[in-house]
């Protein structure tokens, strides 16, 4: 799936056969931003104008804009996984924070390569 992404929100694209009309939302955030449009450059027109409508709409409230995908996040594994993992990184003499990340890092790599 491709992504739309501005002022560092990603947005979803998807597509209604019913209605003929391509929406998304943002993601990663806890409110519901949500845009729409017949062709993709007006998807993308009216996902910019969400995230600046919402970002204005913040700045007019005194409220801080949500920030997605703020690199913290919490996992539920199995405990044996846990205890591999984390006796694994501290075979290698780092955290399990800085494992599970390389893990990760790993992973994506390959998905995108």
């Amino acid at each position: 799936m491709k992504y739309l992404e501005y002022k560092g929100y990603t947005g979803s694209i998807e597509y209604s056969a019913e209605d003929n009309l391509l929406y998304g939302q943002v993601l990663g955030v806890r409110g519901l931003i949500s845009y729409e449009g017949d062709t993709g450059k007006s998807l993308d027109q009216d996902f910019k104008e969400a995230i600046d409508t919402y970002l204005a709409d913040c700045k007019a409230s005194g409220k801080s804009p949500e920030k997605p995908f703020k690199g913290s996040f919490n996992v539920r594994i199995p405990a044996n996984l846990h205890q591999k993992a984390a006796l694994l990184a501290m075979e290698a003499k780092t955290s399990l924070n800085s494992f599970v990340a390389e893990a990760i890092r790993s992973r994506v790599t390959k998905e995108h390569a």
